[in-house]
Protein backbone atom coordinates (compact mmCIF):
# COMPACT_ATOMS: atom_id res chain seq x y z
CA UNK A 1 0.00 0.00 0.00
CA UNK A 2 1.11 3.41 -0.79
CA UNK A 3 -0.51 6.87 -0.28
CA UNK A 4 -2.55 8.55 2.35
CA UNK A 5 -5.71 6.95 3.12
CA UNK A 6 -9.09 8.51 2.05
CA UNK A 7 -11.33 8.80 4.51
CA UNK A 8 -15.21 9.21 3.14
CA UNK A 9 -18.87 7.96 4.66
CA UNK A 10 -19.13 4.31 4.68
CA UNK A 11 -21.14 2.60 2.38
CA UNK A 12 -22.73 -0.76 2.43
CA UNK A 13 -20.54 -2.54 0.21
CA UNK A 14 -17.80 -1.67 2.97
CA UNK A 15 -19.33 -3.64 5.35
CA UNK A 16 -17.79 -6.65 4.04
CA UNK A 17 -14.14 -5.38 5.11
CA UNK A 18 -15.61 -3.56 8.04
CA UNK A 19 -17.44 -6.45 9.92
CA UNK A 20 -14.24 -8.26 10.52
CA UNK A 21 -12.27 -5.48 12.20
CA UNK A 22 -15.66 -4.80 14.88
CA UNK A 23 -15.95 -8.35 15.42
CA UNK A 24 -12.16 -9.24 16.01
CA UNK A 25 -11.79 -6.13 18.64
CA UNK A 26 -15.35 -7.21 19.96
CA UNK A 27 -14.13 -10.77 20.36
CA UNK A 28 -11.22 -9.77 21.96
CA UNK A 29 -12.65 -8.01 24.97
CA UNK A 30 -9.95 -5.51 25.51
CA UNK A 31 -11.62 -2.18 24.67
CA UNK A 32 -14.69 -2.40 24.18
CA UNK A 33 -18.10 -3.10 26.18
CA UNK A 34 -19.90 -4.96 23.60
CA UNK A 35 -21.14 -8.76 23.26
CA UNK A 36 -18.19 -10.44 22.00
CA UNK A 37 -21.38 -13.22 20.81
CA UNK A 38 -22.50 -9.69 18.66
CA UNK A 39 -23.46 -10.91 15.14
CA UNK A 40 -23.58 -8.94 12.15
CA UNK A 41 -26.36 -7.82 11.66
CA UNK A 42 -26.29 -6.09 15.12
CA UNK A 43 -22.94 -4.68 14.18
CA UNK A 44 -24.67 -2.71 11.23
CA UNK A 45 -26.97 -0.83 13.63
CA UNK A 46 -24.73 -0.15 16.03
CA UNK A 47 -22.00 0.73 14.44
CA UNK A 48 -23.76 2.29 11.05
CA UNK A 49 -27.45 2.83 11.50
CA UNK A 50 -28.20 4.36 14.76
CA UNK A 51 -25.24 6.67 15.00
CA UNK A 52 -25.26 10.15 13.06
CA UNK A 53 -22.47 9.51 10.77
CA UNK A 54 -20.09 6.46 10.24
CA UNK A 55 -16.86 6.99 8.33
CA UNK A 56 -14.09 4.41 6.67
CA UNK A 57 -10.18 5.07 5.99
CA UNK A 58 -9.57 3.24 2.78
CA UNK A 59 -6.80 2.78 0.65
CA UNK A 60 -6.30 0.89 -2.33
CA UNK A 61 -9.45 -0.61 -1.81
CA UNK A 62 -9.08 -1.72 1.25
CA UNK A 63 -10.35 -0.80 4.76
CA UNK A 64 -8.06 0.03 7.05
CA UNK A 65 -10.04 1.74 9.61
CA UNK A 66 -13.60 3.09 10.82
CA UNK A 67 -15.25 5.50 13.52
CA UNK A 68 -19.06 6.57 14.08
CA UNK A 69 -20.03 9.93 15.39
CA UNK A 70 -23.26 10.43 17.30
CA UNK A 71 -24.61 12.51 20.18
CA UNK A 72 -23.33 11.55 23.82
CA UNK A 73 -26.90 12.27 25.13
CA UNK A 74 -30.28 13.48 24.23
CA UNK A 75 -31.57 16.80 24.45
CA UNK A 76 -30.08 19.08 26.40
CA UNK A 77 -26.90 17.12 26.06
CA UNK A 78 -26.85 16.75 22.31
CA UNK A 79 -24.09 19.22 22.28
CA UNK A 80 -21.49 16.09 22.93
CA UNK A 81 -20.55 13.62 21.05
CA UNK A 82 -18.99 10.20 21.15
CA UNK A 83 -17.47 8.63 18.76
CA UNK A 84 -16.14 4.74 18.84
CA UNK A 85 -12.81 3.90 16.42
CA UNK A 86 -11.42 0.47 14.81
CA UNK A 87 -8.76 -0.11 12.75
CA UNK A 88 -7.42 -3.09 11.22
CA UNK A 89 -4.61 -4.97 12.48
CA UNK A 90 -2.59 -4.70 9.43
CA UNK A 91 -3.03 -0.98 10.03
CA UNK A 92 -1.92 -0.30 13.59
CA UNK A 93 0.68 1.42 14.44
CA UNK A 94 0.18 3.19 10.73
CA UNK A 95 -1.43 6.41 12.33
CA UNK A 96 -4.89 5.74 10.85
CA UNK A 97 -6.59 5.63 14.50
CA UNK A 98 -4.89 9.27 14.27
CA UNK A 99 -6.16 10.47 11.05
CA UNK A 100 -9.81 9.10 11.70
CA UNK A 101 -9.86 10.98 14.93
CA UNK A 102 -9.00 14.77 13.30
CA UNK A 103 -11.20 13.90 11.08
CA UNK A 104 -13.88 13.14 13.65
CA UNK A 105 -12.75 16.53 15.71
CA UNK A 106 -13.42 18.13 12.05
CA UNK A 107 -16.84 16.41 11.65
CA UNK A 108 -17.95 16.78 14.91
CA UNK A 109 -17.60 20.81 14.46
CA UNK A 110 -19.18 20.56 11.27
CA UNK A 111 -22.33 18.82 12.88
CA UNK A 112 -23.01 21.51 15.49
CA UNK A 113 -21.15 19.76 17.90
CA UNK A 114 -19.35 21.57 20.77
CA UNK A 115 -17.70 18.84 22.50
CA UNK A 116 -16.44 15.33 22.22
CA UNK A 117 -16.29 12.96 25.15
CA UNK A 118 -15.49 9.15 25.10
CA UNK A 119 -17.35 7.27 27.88
CA UNK A 120 -15.05 4.51 28.67
CA UNK A 121 -11.62 4.44 27.51
CA UNK A 122 -10.23 0.71 28.92
CA UNK A 123 -7.36 2.09 30.97
CA UNK A 124 -4.67 -0.49 30.02
CA UNK A 125 -5.08 0.62 26.30
CA UNK A 126 -2.48 2.81 26.68
CA UNK A 127 -1.87 3.40 23.11
CA UNK A 128 -5.42 5.04 22.79
CA UNK A 129 -5.06 6.95 26.28
CA UNK A 130 -2.34 8.69 24.72
CA UNK A 131 -3.49 9.20 21.11
CA UNK A 132 -6.46 10.77 22.20
CA UNK A 133 -4.58 12.85 24.72
CA UNK A 134 -2.17 13.85 22.01
CA UNK A 135 -5.40 15.14 20.50
CA UNK A 136 -6.39 17.59 23.47
CA UNK A 137 -8.43 15.25 25.19
CA UNK A 138 -8.42 15.05 29.00
CA UNK A 139 -9.10 12.49 31.36
CA UNK A 140 -11.93 13.97 33.39
CA UNK A 141 -12.64 10.56 35.25
CA UNK A 142 -11.89 7.08 36.17
CA UNK A 143 -14.56 4.45 36.92
CA UNK A 144 -12.63 1.93 39.07
CA UNK A 145 -12.59 -1.73 37.91
CA UNK A 146 -15.82 -0.81 35.15
CA UNK A 147 -14.01 -3.35 32.24
CA UNK A 148 -13.71 -7.13 32.44
CA UNK A 149 -10.65 -7.14 30.56
CA UNK A 150 -9.75 -10.80 28.91
CA UNK A 151 -6.30 -11.09 30.23
CA UNK A 152 -6.42 -8.43 32.92
CA UNK A 153 -9.46 -9.16 34.50
CA UNK A 154 -11.26 -6.01 36.22
CA UNK A 155 -9.54 -3.03 35.23
CA UNK A 156 -10.06 0.99 35.29
CA UNK A 157 -11.92 3.13 32.52
CA UNK A 158 -11.34 6.58 32.11
CA UNK A 159 -13.83 9.33 30.57
CA UNK A 160 -12.22 11.53 28.34
CA UNK A 161 -13.18 14.87 26.99
CA UNK A 162 -12.39 17.73 24.41
CA UNK A 163 -14.05 20.97 24.03
CA UNK A 164 -14.12 21.96 20.14
CA UNK A 165 -14.91 25.79 20.76
CA UNK A 166 -10.68 26.06 21.07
Amino acid sequence: MSGEPIIRPIEVADFDQTWPIIRDVVRAQETYAFDPGMDRDTAWKLWVELPRATFVAELDGQILGTYYIKANAAGPGDHVCNCGYMTAPAARGRGIASRLCVHSLEMARELGFSAMQFNSVVATNTVAVALWQKHGFAIVGTLPGAYRHARHGLVDCHVMFRSLLD
